[in-house]
């Protein structure tokens, strides 16, 4: 049998999105920062998107410029005509030619010198700090290498990442070990005290004060019953010392003053900023939602003067074609704000709608709510709500939230009632902050507590909820 290859024509249907709905996709689940971001950029990189300008700041430039307003035109229109004639020749290089031409070199300076002075200091990290202090020292030559690679081998939390023996390999000129921990005492001895630890034990005998009259009892409590002071095990620890437990108390408070991470005062981690886009206010007996008008972003409109050079005879093709296509795209991204507005708020005023008892009353009124029940009565498509509440925050009266935080899972009460996840969690933390601290709840005993206001949840289930929200054990939670 003859095998060969053909090029036969085939018809078929595929279900494909349009450009102009991926846009709107991308522009719906961007929170309000990257929102601005985009714009701006958009305003760059399309010469027919102008920002309207506020009507109060047009007049004060107005009022401040003296050019007659014929001339004015005149400058306009000449420059508009420059640039649709540079499109014409060779619109793909149309930004790079007229922005270069655009910008002279004082705004350039004005600019840069802007920047430099709107930019903050890089922060200085725990690696800086520990080499500037070892600049100030007299360090032996022969271990200044092996300082400087134990310095480098300390992570963000102030611990040696490395073993000794890599670091004695690591060495361009080889040293015993013996000398290479004689380095590691160097390093250890410079601030943040603690520094340079090998595990936590270390760490926290390094923090304490050889003056101090009771280093000896401290540096035996760290060595001896570290895990018992975890465990809050007093009296079994001032039995085998032979100490009172109240000076057992004592030390052990004064122990947990210490930091166990050195390192983390020089962490860099940046706080996120959060800009809420929704604001709920209470007025006249019923909440009102409002969407909050980020005075960063621009508000946009197509220019009129391209709209009319569209209109006018003996436009080349090319320079139509180029026009036409960025008007095209800039009424594209103007409903496609529009559009996430318009989605924005009506998923927000659902969420509003049935969660009015948590704005009422708080956490514990929060009911459970599913993303597919909001879909339904909006009208959308459970992946656009999700994309709509994706990475924004409302502001209510109980605070501010990310719009996700109101859809959340529950169970059903003895009752028949249905109970969020979230309202149990803030019953279980305070069931646990009203307990006798002398006599703390076990997990069993607060499961019994939740069963009794209505709560029928299972034993395993409290300790999952206690360790999500950090809560000790009852044996952590005990004070003597």
């Amino acid at each position: 049998m003859k095998m060969q290859s053909s090029l036969l024509p085939q018809l078929q249907q595929k279900m494909k999105l349009s450009p102009q709905i991926i846009q709107s996709i991308e522009i719906l689940q961007l929170p309000i920062l990257a929102l601005v971001e985009h714009v701006q950029q958009e305003l760059v990189d399309n010469p027919v998107l102008e920002e309207v300008v506020d009507e109060k700041k047009d007049e004060n430039l107005k009022e401040a410029d003296d050019t007659p307003q014929t001339a004015k035109d005149d400058d306009v229109k000449s420059d508009e005509f420059d640039k649709l004639g540079e499109i014409a020749e060779d619109w793909r290089e149309y930004y790079s030619q007229t922005n270069v031409r655009r910008n002279n070199l004082s705004d350039e300076r004005d600019q840069k010198q802007e920047a430099l002075e709107n930019t903050a200091a890089k922060p200085m990290s725990l690696h800086d700090y520990l080499m500037g202090q070892m600049s100030l020292i007299e360090v032996p030559n022969h271990l200044v290498e092996a300082c400087e690679n134990i310095i480098y081998s300390v992570d963000k939390t102030g611990y040696l990442a490395s073993p000794l023996e890599e670091i004695v390999q690591s060495l361009e000129k080889p040293l015993p070990v013996e000398e290479v921990k004689e380095s590691l005492k160097i390093v250890q001895a410079l601030e943040p005290p603690g520094v340079g630890a090998r595990n936590l034990q270390e760490c926290l005998i390094l923090q304490l004060d050889k003056r101090d009259p009771n280093y000896q009892l401290m540096k035996e409590l760290l060595i001896n019953h570290l895990e018992d002071i975890e465990m809050k095990k007093y009296p079994l620890i001032a039995k085998r010392t032979g100490h009172s437990l109240e000076v057992i108390k004592k030390q052990v408070e004064f122990i947990r003053t210490l930091n166990p991470k050195p390192g983390s005062i020089f962490c860099d981690e940046t706080i996120p900023y959060v800009v809420p886009e929704v604001k709920v206010e209470y007025i006249d007996g019923k909440y009102e939602v409002f969407l909050i008008d980020n005075s960063n972003l621009p508000h946009l409109h197509i220019s009129a003067f391209y709209k009319k050079f569209l209109g006018e005879n003996g436009t080349d093709s090319t320079t139509r074609q180029y026009i036409q296509k960025k008007i095209e795209s800039a009424k594209w991204l103007i409903d496609a704000i529009e559009q996430r507005r318009s989605t924005l708020y009506k998923v927000a005023c659902k969420i509003v709608e049935l969660q009015k008892n948590f704005l009422d009353e708080g956490v514990h009124r929060l009911r459970t709510l599913k993303m597919q029940d909001v879909a339904d009565i909006v009208g959308v498509h459970v992946s656009t709500v999700s994309r709509a509440i994706a990475h924004k925050y409302i502001q209510t009266p109980q605070g501010i939230f990310e719009m996700k935080f109101f859809f959340t899972g529950g169970f059903q009460n003895v009752d028949g009632s249905m109970e969020s996840w979230e309202a149990i969690r803030q019953k279980l933390g305070e069931i646990v902050a009203k307990e006798n601290k002398s006599n703390p709840l076990s997990d069993e005993e607060v499961a019994e507590k939740l069963l009794a206001s209505g709560i029928d949840i299972a034993r395993r289930t409290v300790t999952k909820y206690r360790r999500i929200m950090r809560i000790p054990s009852s044996r952590q939670r005990k004070e003597f």
